[in-house]
This record gives C-alpha cells, sequence and structure tokens, in this order.
C-alpha cells in the first residue's frame, strides 16, 4: 500500500480499541517468566554448548601470536574459534568494527576468540588459559586531544554543514551575544538483557535465537558475514530485555554463536560479559559542541550557530548533535557545523535519540544563558522564536507543530509562575530549591513496514511481523491496530513478532516503530477486510466491521463466516510517498519541565518533580507511552547528574564497565513524573495518525535538570554530568 495523503474513511478513526490505556498483552508472560529471552531458548532434541568471547587487552595493534594448547586440554572443551580458524569471513564495511578480530586489533575488547564447553563454567576456566602476544601500538583515545583533526562527515541523511543569510556578521552585530563551548561524555547502553544469541545450524541453514532491534538487518548482515545467502538465515528475536539502540546492528556475539556452532557441530550459547557489553558493543560518543547565539533586546534570534566535535573509529559516523538546531527554532542567520576526529574507542553509534539527546543538552543551557542575559522569561524566549516552517526551507512547513502549546501547558501544570528568576533565593531547611525548562524536539521518521494478518473459522485474527517488541509495547498497539481494524476486541487477536520468516517490518529504532509497524498492519488488513468482503459477497467500501460482524445494508454476518471454507490470509507493506517530505517538515515536539533541591553543604542534587508535555500525533495506546515517556525522563537524568563512561586516555577503554562503576539513576533518585500528551493527530504522517514519541522523553531532559541546578544554585555548569564536585567549591553560603 502507498500512502501519500489522506483518503477516505479510515476504520481507525472509530478509536474502539487504538487510543485506549491498555495493559501489555505480553504483560503476564513477563511477569510469569514465561517469556522466552534470547539466552532461554533451547532444543530439547540436541543440547546447547556454552561459548565465552574473550576481548582484546590492547586497544590498537596486532597479535603476534594466540597460544591455544591448555585452554585445548581443559575439561569440557569442545572448539576454540578464533580469525585463524573460522573460515571466510566479510569483514567489509557492515560494522565500523570487526566483530571478529585479528591479527589486527581496532578496538580494546575486540572480539578476538571464542571458547566452546559443556557448560559455561568450563568455557569461562578455559578462556583464561588461552594466552596472546601482542605488539601495542599507539592510539587516539581523548577526543579533546584529536578534536581540531577533525573532518567535514556527513550525517546519515543530511550534509554536515548547513549556512544560511550571514551568520558570521549577524552574530558580530547582534546587540546581546553568547559564546559558550560544552561537553557532553560517552554513554553506555546499559540494558538489563546483554547481547545473547544461541545459534544453531540444519545442514546449510542457520538459526539464531538472538537480541535484536532490527530483524532484517541482523538477517542480511549474518548472511553477509557469513558469505552464505541470506534465505539460509533466520533469526528469532521475540522479546528484547532493552535495546536503546545498542541492538539495532550485528554484534559479535551472534556471529561467534554461529561459528561456534558450526565449529563445535551443535547448538551454542553465548552471552557477552557486561564488561564487554560496555567495550565490545556500540555507545554515544562523547561530543564538544560551541553554540553562539545573537539576539536583539526583545529577545529575537537573529544569528544561531552550532558546532560539533565528536570522534569515531575508521569508518565510523559522527554523533550528528547539530540537527535539532536546524529545525528548532526561527533565525534568519544560520550556521551549522559537524566534524568527526578518529579515535581508537569502541564503536559509538545509535543511542536512544542520537544527535537530539547530545545536541539538545547543550542547546537548551544556551538557550537558558541567553534568556538570562536578554532579561527574558526562559519558556517566553522560546516561544518568542518559534516556527512554522523549516528555518533552512521556508518552503516546507511543519505537518504539526505544537510546541508553544507544550511550552505554555507545562508552564501553567508546573507552577513556573512561581519561579524566581534570579538564581539561589530559594530555600528550603538546608535545600536550595530550583526549576529548569527544556524544549523537546525528535523528527518523526516513517520506514517501509510490512504484515501478514490471518482470519480463521473462530473470528481469530493472528498478525504475523518480524517487529520486534524491546520492552516498549509493540505486541499490544499492533494487537490494538488489528482489532480496530477488523471490529474485534482485543482477545481475539494474537499478535506474532520478531521472527524473520514473518514479513519485513520497520523494525525498533528511531522512534519510528511505533508509527511504522502499527501502518504496515493496517495495510495488511485493508486487505483482509477485501478478502472478508469478497468471501461474504458484500462490497467493502460500505462494509462495518464492528464487534466481532460485518455489516452491509441491510445484513450482519459474523465475521467467523467468512472463513468457514478456509483460512484467509493477507499481506501487505505501507511505502510513504517520498514527495511528502518537501512539503512537509515531520517532527515531534514537547516541553520539560524539571524542580530540583541542591544540598547547600555537601551539593547534592535531587531531582523533586518532573513534567513531560508531548505532542507525538495520535496516541496508540497512551499507558504504554507514558511509560515509554517517563524512562527517556529517567535516562535523561541519568545524562545529567550521573551517566560518564571514563575513558582510560592512557590505554583506550572504558574503566567503569560495569554496572558497579557506570552509574545510573536507580528508584531512589526519580520523584514522580507527570506526562500529558496533547490531543493531537497528524493525517500526513501515517494512516494511523501517529508519530513516535519513545525518544521524544529523552530529549531535553538532561537541560532542564542542568537549568534547574543554576536557579537553584547560581553555578551553570557546562560540562556533563553535573556532579557534586563541579558545584561544592562554588556553593553559596548556607545561610
Amino acid at each position: 500500500m502507498k500512502f501519500d495523503t489522506p483518503a477516505g474513511r479510515n476504520p481507525i478513526d472509530e478509536l474502539k480499541v487504538v487510543g485506549k490505556p491498555t495493559d501489555r498483552i505480553d504483560g503476564p508472560f513477563k511477569t510469569t517468566g514465561r517469556a522466552q529471552y534470547a539466552y532461554d531458548w533451547y532444543d530439547p532434541k540436541s543440547k546447547a554448548a556454552y561459548g565465552y568471547v574473550i576481548g582484546a587487552t590492547i586497544a590498537k595493534g596486532r597479535i603476534n601470536a594466540m597460544d591455544l594448547s591448555a585452554a585445548k586440554a581443559a575439561p569440557g572443551i569442545l572448539a576454540i574459534v578464533t580469525a585463524e580458524n573460522a573460515g571466510p569471513l566479510d569483514k567489509g564495511k557492515l560494522n565500523a568494527a570487526k566483530l571478529l578480530g585479528g591479527p589486527e586489533i581496532e578496538h580494546y575488547h575486540q572480539a578476538i576468540a571464542l571458547v566452546v564447553a559443556e557448560t559455561f563454567e568450563q568455557a569461562r576456566a578455559a578462556a583464561a588459559l588461552v594466552r596472546v602476544d601482542y605488539t601495542e601500538t599507539k592510539g587516539a583515545f581523548d577526543l579533546a586531544a584529536v578534536k581540531d583533526t577533525g573532518k567535514p562527515e556527513k550525517l546519515a541523511s543530511a550534509p554536515s554543514d548547513t549556512s544560511i543569510g550571514d551568520f558570521e556578521g549577524a552574530f558580530s552585530a547582534a546587540p546581546i551575544q553568547l559564546d559558550a563551548t560544552y561537553t557532553t561524555p560517552d554513554h553506555a547502553h546499559a540494558m538489563m538483557e546483554p547481547h545473547a544469541s544461541i545459534a544453531s545450524w540444519d545442514g546449510d541453514s542457520l538459526t539464531v535465537w538472538t537480541s535484536n532491534q532490527m530483524i532484517d538487518w541482523g538477517t542480511r548482515d549474518l548472511a553477509l558475514t557469513l558469505r552464505m545467502p541470506k534465505e539460509k538465515v533466520r533469526l528469532i528475536s521475540p522479546f528484547v530485555g532493552g535495546g536503546f539502540g545498542g541492538k539495532l546492528f550485528l554484534r559479535s556475539e551472534a556471529v561467534m554463536a554461529a561459528l561456534g556452532a558450526r565449529a563445535a557441530k551443535r547448538p551454542v550459547k553465548v552471552a557477552l560479559t557486561r564488561p564487554l557489553t560496555f567495550n565490545n558493543t556500540v555507545h554515544r560518543p562523547a561530543t564538544i559542541q560551541r553554540i553562539r547565539l545573537g539576539a536583539t533586546p526583545d529577545g529575537t534570534i537573529t544569528a544561531i550557530g552550532h558546532e560539533s566535535w565528536s570522534g569515531n573509529l575508521p569508518g565510523g559516523k559522527p554523533e550528528a548533535a547539530v540537527q535539532q538546531t536546524r529545525l528548532l527554532y526561527a533565525g534568519a542567520n544560520r550556521m551549522t557545523q559537524t566534524r568527526l576526529a578518529m579515535l581508537d574507542l569502541p564503536e559509538g553509534n545509535s543511542m536512544r535519540a542520537p544527535g537530539e539527546a547530545p545536541g539538545l543538552m547543550v542547546l537548551e543551557i544556551a538557550m537558558d544563558e541567553m534568556a538570562e542575559r536578554i532579561g527574558i522569561d526562559p519558556v517566553e524566549f522560546r516561544i518568542r522564536n518559534d516556527t512554522q516552517v523549516d528555518p533552512e526551507k521556508p518552503e516546507r512547513r511543519f505537518s504539526q507543530r505544537s510546541l508553544v502549546e507544550c511550552l505554555r501547558q507545562g508552564a501553567a501544570k508546573f507552577g513556573w509562575d512561581k519561579r524566581i528568576a534570579k538564581p539561589g533565593q530559594v530555600h528550603e531547611g538546608r535545600w536550595l530549591v530550583g526549576m529548569g525548562v527544556a524544549s523537546a524536539f525528535r523528527n518523526n521518521i516513517n520506514v517501509k513496514s510490512g504484515a501478514r494478518v490471518r482470519l480463521d473459522d473462530r473470528g481469530v485474527v493472528t498478525v504475523e511481523t518480524d517487529m520486534t517488541d524491546i520492552g516498549t509495547g509493540s505486541y499490544t498497539i499492533i494487537g490494538q491496530t488489528a482489532a480496530e481494524m477488523m471490529g474485534l476486541t482485543l482477545d481475539k487477536v494474537v499478535v506474532r513478532l520478531g521472527d524473520s520468516a514473518f514479513p519485513v517490518s520497520s523494525g525498533s529504532g528511531g522512534q519510528f516503530g511505533a508509527n511504522s509497524s502499527t501502518s504496515g498492519v493496517y495495510a495488511a488488513c485493508v486487505k483482509l477486510r477485501e478478502a472478508v468482503a469478497r468471501a461474504l459477497g458484500v462490497n467493502s467500501d460500505d462494509a462495518v466491521f464492528t464487534d466481532g460482524y460485518v455489516r452491509s445494508g441491510n445484513r450482519s454476518v459474523p465475521l467467523a463466516d467468512a472463513a468457514k471454507a478456509g483460512e484467509l490470509v493477507a499481506e501487505d507493506t505501507i511505502e510513504f510517498g517520498g514527495d511528502l517530505s518537501k512539503t512537509y517538515q515531520q517532527s515531534t515536539f514537547g516541553a520539560h519541565f524539571v524542580e530540583v533541591g541542591v544540598d547547600t553543604s555537601t551539593a547534592e542534587i535531587r531531582v523533586r518533580r518532573m513534567l513531560a508535555v508531548c505532542a507525538a500525533g495520535r496516541i496508540l495506546n497512551p499507558k504504554s507511552a507514558r511509560s515509554q515517556v517517563i524512562g527517556g525522563m529517567t535516562m535523561g537524568v541519568g545524562a545529567a547528574l550521573m551517566e560518564e563512561l571514563a575513558v582510560d586516555t592512557r590505554r583506550g577503554f572504558f574503566v567503569n564497565h560495569d554496572l558497579a562503576g557506570y552509574e545510573v539513576p536507580v528508584h531512589a533518585d526519580i520523584p514522580h513524573q507527570e506526562v500529558v500528551f496533547l490531543d493531537e493527530t497528524d493525517p500526513i504522517s501515517s494512516p494511523m495518525k501517529a508519530k513516535g514519541v519513545g525518544e521524544l522523553g529523552i530529549c531535553g531532559v538532561a537541560a532542564a535538570v542542568a537549568n534547574a541546578v543554576y536557579n537553584a544554585t547560581g553555578i551553570r555548569v557546562r560540562d556533563y554530568p553535573v556532579t557534586l564536585d563541579k558545584l561544592i567549591d562554588q556553593m553559596p553560603d548556607a545561610a
């Protein structure tokens, strides 16, 4: 099905099931332990062996020799896989880092061997007996030290640099100016479920039970890596215990499991240890960002410039931290630049809201700093510089843009009028109290997505698609879509996900999964409705599907009757018209409000209140959407106050590579979080009239926290995370 513009009666608009706050249909499986994650799968006919990945202990250099003799003689050992005996692999451009290293080493903890044994303990013990002789070479591990070597690098679908008007001239002439540099550190995907896979061969066909967000990408890349036909590879991933972008791509554990299973001639299961999850897989790269703003005394931005530097392995991409600045605020004279420097750290890649999350961490502090210089309320400053068109391409209007409404509703609900603009004025016992605000922005992306739907003679509809549920509620919103389209209650719908044997979906990532995958289900259900109408001899154009019946004219027939002669099956794919993007800019918007307390003696920061107001098209399931937003808000608190991968700039690795050293928020760190969704539909976006919301929740939160800390203390921190050591020497006298 082609989707260009909305047309005709849309069954989704009935909103009998879609749009309702619905419990997750997969909830009972997860709460009772019946949900089988990647490492849980087993074949009773063929007991799985265990693989243990050995990671390189240098960051850059070469393996001279590997002594495997002691490991091979250890109890229970079935096979040891290295680059020398793995067979021909495609180590080309699939990933910035080779998934099996040797003899060249590209980063610390790059996988260099897999030890396969009868038990996990035997594999781990034997891995400790492997002796590796390296030649270590000098690497680049410090972004600040190599920043000036950075070169322009195109973003995913946009140029590295943009320039509109005369930025330098306008900035120089601006009566009020801000020129500030900020830094954000490397961040880890600290998901609960590690990267895990079980591989099993049947002749020349491979099945991998894995934890992966994008089934079709993974199937394609694994087939390419192993140099085998894609149709011979099957990936299965019905439940994913968190991904955040770290499981978008094929990673070493899946490749190693496949190689280990081939060598051991039996299924092999591999899970990366937590240190390898941090150093072997991808992370959010650190950035250095410079913001320049010029404005008039009435608060009109006349010049806006944003430059960003980040690092990555050769072949990697930069952090696209400038992309929201190209769209968020008006300003006639504009400039953005992205520079990529080569670093020999583990690969930097997508992490929840890549680009916008670290970009807004910086831009939204700068907006607060500028508002203070002008002497204008920071909410009003943002509203005053709203735009309804793409500032770089004024011929493109936003399909929906409710940023001003988000800011106004949020300010009223949060009690923003009680905020005292002068910092350090509100005391509650030993606490200094402050409020902060930030805009939220994330582009809306539409991705081609397919599904298959089946109707049986019980009136049950089964949906099959390779879409994944990474804890986001995909099962439920897909079930709701099919139920709405076919006039059923949710208990009459079965949803099957995460299998490459099913039609290719959008997958889960980039905030595009919910809108795109449900649109694919919508398209398949349109075809199924047509098949039902033919089977029942009614006109599909005026047929009404409701309460398990199909009504047309004076006829009312049970839906199940259409499948009496046999199951009806329909399959289709939604494809989004490319011309829409020339006319409309599709984005999501929000506003974050935060109140913090800062201890006058210790500079400890406690988040006291949080509010998010979101405008993201039709909200398909407010219950799971709220869960997604508060998850993003929680990650934003982590980014603001604690999360930082500490880099050993001598040896080139992340030192705090476990959940003891890498701090993330826990329940005690997070207060009650309130989420408001504006009543909005976007017919330009899709037949669902929805947009993504899962990444919008993190965008801007860290800046809102940092701005609240400033309002509480008068101390402006431009180097994330905002930890107490950066405050305590400057804290105002408690008296």
